[in-house]
């Protein structure tokens, strides 16, 4: 009887979360760990990193992940599925619509509003994931070194990953 549930949770997920598979994590986290407790912080953080390193879209992945841990392979499909049919659904309706609206100044305006609110839900991501993952001031300097890099050096983002792995070990 978990498909339904597990079916309506992430079709949920997929329907309020704009801005891509980051902005989707906050939500992720509301939905399994606190209401449905089918995971727990640390499973979450995994699936995170999984799904960060796995090619294709982080939403994706992580729907695959998740939905695998909770019921299997079919929860695995389960969640793939639902988490891409309200974008899918979406699209085909704008797509439908969208000579008339496409220079509206309320269509611009959404998506001024909106902004906002993707830049808000991925900083809440990382703020999740940072108080999950960084449990000392090494971690935190491992963090923040990777993120000058990758954010302001432009290193490969792979190049980052691998060498805060090797980090990680020689420290820890």
């Amino acid at each position: 009887m978990i498909s339904p549930k597990l079916f309506l949770s992430f079709f949920k997920i997929g329907l309020f979360s704009f801005g891509g598979g980051l902005a989707m994590l906050p939500f992720i986290q509301e939905e399994l760990i606190k209401n449905r407790g089918w995971i727990n912080p640390k499973e979450f953080i995994d699936m995170l990193a999984i799904s960060q390193v796995t090619p294709g879209p982080i939403a994706i992945n992580s729907a695959t992940f998740l939905g695998f841990n909770i019921n299997g392979v079919l929860g695995s499909a389960i969640a793939t599925i639902s988490v891409i049919l309200p974008s899918f659904l979406i699209l085909i309706t704008i797509a439908h619509f969208l000579e008339r609206f496409k220079n509206s100044k309320y269509v611009e305006w959404i998506f001024s509003g909106i902004r906002p609110i993707v830049l808000s839900l991925i900083a809440s991501a990382l703020y999740l994931v940072g108080k999950e993952s960084i449990l000392d001031i090494k971690g935190a300097i491992i963090a923040i070194a990777i993120f000058y890099l990758v954010g302001i050096k432009k290193i490969s983002p792979i190049v980052g990953i691998i060498g805060a792995g090797i980090t990680g070990i020689l420290i820890y």
